[in-house]
């Protein structure tokens, strides 16, 4: 397997929707197994294709003892209550912010065989599930900020100092595993 580089905010593979896989087999198969060795490396809690350069729908996840991957996932969410935890990214590296997101989610897809799956969740499991989603939607957890928050955020990656903040969590995430990273988890700032 293959720890893949992870991209940064201002890549525009973060930005493009990305496509529906139609082939299943042992391409998509290494792909799936490189997500997950690289999400592990990184001590990721979800990881998308978009952020490995890759436009397909394809997303991996381990939180605690719940981990596994969605091909093609379709996310519905439930109830008007919302959740605020801290949110981040491995490609926002630095940064942190509590973000309001439904407490319940459900994902419908098909697993790297193409065999169809059901993910339902709770907490930091659904959280998740709707993070990586909006990857493959183009989406950055960013872009669901309000009011001070969102501008801070932006006022920050904007900043010349954040591209050090990126250089130095690439550099270390290399000297760890050997390979060129993005950093931050899922949930934590750093």
């Amino acid at each position: 397997m293959t720890i893949l580089e992870i991209r940064i905010v201002g890549d525009p593979v973060l930005r493009t929707p990305a496509e529906d896989v139609s082939r299943f087999g042992p391409e998509l198969a290494r792909l799936v197994q490189d997500m997950t060795e690289t999400m592990d490396a990184v001590s990721g809690v979800g990881l998308a294709a978009p952020q490995v350069g890759v436009g397909l729908r394809v997303f991996t996840y381990r939180v605690g003892d719940q981990y596994g991957h969605v091909v093609n996932p379709v996310l519905e969410v439930g109830g008007a209550d919302e959740d605020e935890a801290l949110e981040g990214c491995l490609s926002v590296p630095g940064l942190g912010y509590r973000l309001p997101r439904p407490g319940w989610a459900r994902v419908s897809g098909a697993d790297m065989t193409g065999a169809p799956l059901v993910i339902e969740a709770e907490g930091v499991l659904a959280r998740c599930l709707q993070h990586e989603t909006d990857h493959l939607d183009g989406r950055l957890y960013i872009d669901r900020l309000r009011g001070a928050d969102k501008k801070e955020a932006l006022r920050r990656i904007r900043d010349s100092g954040y591209d050090d903040v990126a250089s130095e969590i690439r550099g270390s995430r290399a000297t760890a595993v050997g390979s060129s990273f993005g950093g931050g988890t899922f949930g934590a700032a750093r």
